[in-house]
């Protein structure tokens, strides 16, 4: 049977409407034997690369191609539809303009609209399809308008000459037979050949309903709802070549001309070269790079060596460092990277220059003195036994890869900076591709499915959180999944269509750093996205793709840690001028420090920070930098799993003897690799540098080596370990030696780290430790700065502040700044940014407001000197409830009844100024008998607006109750036999299955000493439980994992429970002297609400000129303890008048 072409195939890729995998794709044509495919996906080539190699691999000769939106005229909303296919370069060189054109300059309605005009300027090289009924001539045929659209055919004709087709359907969807003979009929009038094609969107017959809700995801629409548009039919699957001769039998012609068609189009990409930015320089870039390299070093081993030193150490040191310069300059040249070196240089230069802080480095680039002398890093590769050839293997040729830290707030004015240089058309990000995941799949379908949430949720929270979580895994890891899927029908249907969805692309977005600088324009290499502004390009190619093509990555990584630095020592440097601290000539052996860190409270230390890494310090110590480094590099799965971390431990601390690198299998020469692990083999590094010393590999070959091991690959494993043998005898060493050292390599290696990587975030960690270390205030203000948008982060940066015994005020007007800071005296002073409902305008209107004229008196002289537009009542709502405006009136709650008033009177205190009316200390009088808020409201209101307590704790109003009732402070626990009883406020609740279906709850109580973390065993109600009082008892023990104490929950009750457990009655003094009889009708209203026979008695102590005495009221009745009880009768009475008695 002759042979047809598919010439219009989307893929996942279309990420509305496609559903087809670009590997199951090229296999099913294979096994078909169809021997070209032309993907044309929506408006992008997004997956070009990967389908252009992988059906290259497969002997299949892929086609290059697009589906184009053409404006239409006379609606905006509905687009013609037209392919556009390369037949050669030029071709796709036109397509990619295209492409890029449409989304820079045409984007509507989310869709990349091309104008006519623009395809007819770059027609060279294409095929164009005319989208059959969704094209324009199609649609003038079925509107009758015969003249006309033969009249643009040959527009289209005169164009593309031979290079026009009209496209033909038969996929069961309207109008495609009715536009099929029309377009058939015109073809012979005007002998236009037609050409066959299936619009391809999904695989399989079967796959239909799968694909609809892949559209209604995508569109976020509901299957079942009627008047949702119906695109698509079961027929627009991959079919056979039988198949598309049956349907097409009286018109075979069209079903050969896919062949033509594929005949003509052959594009030979150009992949696997790289093309580097063009420099201005006066010089060839060797020779630059020459001199700036060993002048930058020799300003470096300046600084290195004291004075003291300089004649001894410098001259012997020196001859070391330059033949390590020259050697690395040597392979840079050779590899053809020199260009790369300066253009990284300049831009990191320029950023210093512009006070932009830089990180240290990152990565393996930290192993290259080149790099180091000219200033990209800040770490001294042969102080730290760090190895170039990790970065860039002469004996394999990759690309470098710098990964530069900036600080976030400035890391754009980088970018920005490199786009002025190379050209806005030159300079671009990286795009990156979301997919559907497990858990979002099985809730995305149960949505558009129209099913209940709670389905959805259900199946989802039965999703473990794990990284690289699959529906398959979880499938085979939760027994309980497996249950409901077996017991529950709907679950399974959603089950089934989740698993096909799952994986496919989503969406789009920018890669976090990745940059590329293109020799000439971006679109000579590939195609162009961005928003509707036409701003924020990013390459179509994700970062793999875009190196195939030949473009060079350049990572801007933005690091929150480096803010965190600037901020800090912007701050110290204000208030100690005379320091002028330079965070990258700090000491590196401080002993403050290190006591700081070998207690384990490195909250907010960059990378020692969680609740592992703080128990491996407490065990570990570090007593040095090096310490640090392996610390970075022991805590990951591997090494804590394999015995790796105790054996270092051990071997630190004196408990076990040092090897090199083990009791059986030594060598005298692996002594100077290993001894700053203490014979662990626990760096890439040092496997590279042991396969020198023993094997004779050059550093070249022993990456190769170390990749080798990485990468597990068994057939390269086998070759590299006769090498390694073969080499070993050569030098001398035994063979059983040899063995049994390539075994430790293999077995530990592993699990081996990047020591340049590890090196370079453990000078971040240090640095970050000294300023806690030293300057606390301002480095914690920094801190909870950079988290002021995650409210709980925030919560527990400020209780680390209070561990620590800083002073922080409550958020003020009058003190505060939008970030946090610190005044004079060494408090930290309250961020208004950080108070919750405000937004960052309406606070610098404040601050500015402040600074030009000064402190604000009252709220009447806020409201008189802000815009309405940005002080509206919402604001001031919020900042009364906070205590940001304390100190300009009597009290929350009445400046809070002042509201309205002072929004409608802001001409108040120009009469006051006016007329020299001393009208200030009236203005609150109107509302002065305004109810103060009690002491929990105002903490509630706290907590609401602030996230945490400032002026109290919920606890206070509780004290002498409590007292009663528990037996410790949390502060005060300590691992003990005997049972805690403790009081809190629950500030957290994490209810975690077991791995039989079992539930533990962990809460979190702070009774405003300390928070502790107590286990219960079952699921804990969370309604109503958040900020209350409740009592726990139970016994204390030390979690292994966290390496602090938890309660495992014997009882919990709240204190209302409490009351009636331990209390004995409910006091009221009521002095007749002041109140008189109706007092008690009052009373009795109250209480006539809460009777309860389980609740206290009440006991009246009375006094008057004629009786005094106490008794029962209601002697038979008892009354439920609430707080709203307590807070009523005080109301009416006064707060000294009620009383919980314990003791008869």
């Amino acid at each position: 049977m002759p042979s047809f072409i598919h010439l219009r195939v989307h893929t996942e890729y279309s990420l509305v409407d496609g559903l087809v995998r670009i590997k199951s794709l090229i296999k099913h044509a294979k096994d078909m034997g169809i021997p070209a495919i032309c993907v044309t996906d929506e408006n992008n080539l997004f997956c070009l690369i990967k389908y252009y190699k992988y059906a290259q691999n497969m002997g299949i000769k892929p086609i290059i191609g697009s589906d184009i939106w053409i404006q239409n005229n006379q609606d905006k909303v509905h687009p013609y539809r037209i392919t556009l296919i390369a037949i050669n370069e030029t071709g796709y060189r036109n397509l990619i303009k295209l492409i890029s054109r449409g989304w820079k300059e045409g984007q509507f309605n989310n869709k990349a609209i091309l104008k006519k005009k623009w395809i007819f300027e770059s027609s060279e090289g294409l095929i164009a399809l005319s989208g059959a009924r969704e094209g324009e001539i199609g649609r003038l045929m079925l509107l009758g308008k015969k003249k006309a659209a033969r009249e643009l055919l040959n527009d289209w004709n005169h164009l593309f000459k031979d290079r026009f087709y009209l496209e033909i359907h038969r996929t069961g969807r309207p109008y495609d037979e009715e536009c099929l003979h029309l377009s058939v009929s015109l073809a012979m009038e005007t002998n236009i050949p037609v050409v066959a094609t299936n619009d391809v969107r999904f695989m399989k017959r079967s796959d239909f309903f799968i694909h609809e809700n892949r559209v209604s995801i995508s569109e976020c629409s509901i299957l079942t709802d009627l008047k949702r548009e119906k695109r698509y039919s079961e027929e627009q699957y991959f079919k056979s070549t039988a198949e598309m001769y049956d349907l097409f039998n009286d018109i075979p012609e069209a079903l050969e001309n896919t062949i033509m068609i594929a005949t003509r189009c052959t594009v030979n990409l150009r992949l696997g070269k790289y093309f580097l930015p063009q420099l201005r320089l006066k010089t060839n870039t060797e020779a630059f790079l020459y001199k700036i390299s060993n002048y930058g070093l020799e300003k470096r081993l300046v600084y290195l060596f004291s004075k003291n030193d300089y004649n001894k150490n410098f001259i012997i040191e020196k001859h070391k460092y330059y033949e390590r310069l020259n050697w690395e300059l040597k392979i840079i040249n050779k590899m053809g990277f020199t260009s790369y070196f300066i253009i990284v240089m300049d831009f990191v230069r320029w950023a210093k220059k512009n006070k932009i802080i830089v990180g240290p480095g990152r990565g393996s680039g930290a192993g290259s003195l080149v790099a180091y002398a000219i200033e990209i890093t800040n770490i001294n590769p042969l102080e730290y036994d760090l190895l170039f050839e990790r970065f860039l293997n002469p004996e394999r040729i990759s690309l470098p890869d710098f990964d530069v830290d900036f600080c976030m707030d400035n890391r754009d004015k980088v970018i920005d900076y490199v786009t002025n240089i190379y050209g806005l058309n030159s300079v671009a990000q990286i795009i990156t591709f979301n997919t559907m995941a497990a858990k979002a799949v099985l809730r995305d379908v149960v949505r558009v499915q129209g099913k209940h949430y709670s389905l959805g949720d259900k199946l989802s929270k039965l999703i473990p959180y794990e990284f690289g979580i699959t529906l398959y895994k979880a499938y085979n890891k939760v027994i309980a999944l497996r249950k409901f899927l077996k017991n529950n029908e709907e679950a399974r249907e959603i089950w089934e269509i989740a698993c096909n969805l799952e994986g496919l692309t989503r969406g789009i977005s920018k890669h976090a750093g990745g940059v590329v600088i293109s020799p000439s324009e971006l679109t000579d290499f590939a195609p162009l996205f961005c928003d509707h502004n036409g701003n924020g390009l990013v390459v179509q190619f994700d970062k793999n793709d875009i190196e195939e093509v030949g473009l060079v990555k350049f990572d801007f990584l933005g690091l929150r840690t480096l803010t965190v630095i600037d901020w800090a020592i912007k701050m110290i440097n204000v208030k100690f001028p005379q320091m002028c601290i330079n965070i990258d000539k700090i000491p590196l052996d401080d002993k403050k420090t290190f006591n700081m860190l070998k207690s384990g409270e490195t909250t907010a230390i960059f990378q020692l920070e969680s609740i592992g890494m703080k128990k491996l310090i407490r065990r570990l110590k570090p007593s040095s930098i090096e310490d640090i480094i392996a610390l970075i590099a022991l805590f990951r799965p591997g090494p804590l799993q394999s015995g790796m971390v105790d054996d270092f431990i051990n071997r630190k601390h004196g408990n076990a003897k040092i090897f090199y690198p083990h009791p059986k299998y030594q060598h005298i020469c692996l002594k100077p690799v290993l001894q700053s692990t203490y014979g662990i083999i626990l760096y890439q590094e040092q496997v590279m540098q042991i396969a020198q010393l023993l094997a004779g590999y050059t550093l070249g070959q022993s990456d190769i080596l170390r990749q080798a091991i990485g990468k597990k690959n068994t057939q390269e494993m086998a070759n590299q370990r006769g090498e390694f043998i073969y080499g070993c005898i050569k030098k001398g060493i035994k063979k059983d030696l040899a063995v049994n050292i390539f075994d430790l390599l293999e077995k530990f290696a592993g699990y081996g780290f990047n020591k340049s990587h590890s090196s370079a975030y453990a000078i971040l960690s240090y640095q970050t430790a000294w300023l806690k270390t030293h300057y606390p205030s301002q480095f914690m203000s920094a801190v909870i700065s950079s988290e002021m948008n995650d409210i709980k982060k925030v919560v527990l940066l400020i209780h680390d502040c209070r561990r620590m015994r800083l002073n922080i005020s409550p958020p003020d007007i009058n003190t505060g700044n939008y970030k946090f800071s610190v005044n004079d005296n060494g408090t930290v002073l309250y961020g208004l940014g950080a108070i919750r409902g405000i937004g960052k305008s309406s606070i610098e209107a404040i601050i500015n407001a402040r600074e030009k004229f000064g402190n604000f008196h009252n709220l009447f002289d806020l409201c008189q000197r802000i815009d309405r537009k940005r002080l509206n009542k919402r604001t001031l709502e919020v900042l009364i409830k906070s205590g940001a405006l304390d100190k300009l009136g009597p009290s929350r709650a009445i400046l809070y009844a002042n509201i309205d008033y002072a929004l409608q009177s802001n001409k108040l205190l120009c009469i006051d100024d006016m007329f020299g009316l001393n009208i200030e200390n009236k203005i609150y009088n109107y509302y002065a008998s305004a109810h103060n808020w009690t002491h929990s409201e105002k903490l509630y209101y706290e907590k609401q607006t602030l996230g945490l307590y400032i002026s109290g704790h919920p606890i206070d109003e509780y004290k002498y109750e409590l007292k009663y009732i528990v037996n410790n402070d949390i502060n005060n626990i300590k691992l003990s036999y005997k049972l805690q009883i403790i009081a809190g406020v629950i500030t957290d609740i994490r209810n975690i299955k077991l791995k039989y279906g079992n539930t533990i709850t962990i809460i979190t109580l702070n009774d405003n000493t300390g928070f502790i973390e107590t286990t219960i065993f079952g699921k804990l109600d969370n309604h109503n439980i958040y900020d209350n009082i409740f009592i726990v008892k139970g016994g204390v023990y030390l979690d292994e994992y966290s390496y602090k104490l938890r309660i495992r929950v014997i009882e919990i009750f709240s204190i209302f429970e409490a009351r009636k457990r331990f209390a004995k009655f409910i006091e009221i003094q009521i002095d007749g002297t002041k109140k008189n009889y109706l007092i008690f009708n009052k009373i009795i209203k109250i209480l006539n609400k809460y009777i309860d026979k389980h609740g206290l008695p009440i006991k009246i102590k009375y006094k008057s000129y004629k009786i005094r005495g106490l008794f029962y009221l209601y002697q038979y009745c008892k009354f439920n303890p609430y707080d709203e009880l307590i807070i009523n009768l005080k109301k009416l009475i006064g707060n000294n008048f009620i009383n919980i008695c314990y003791l008869n």
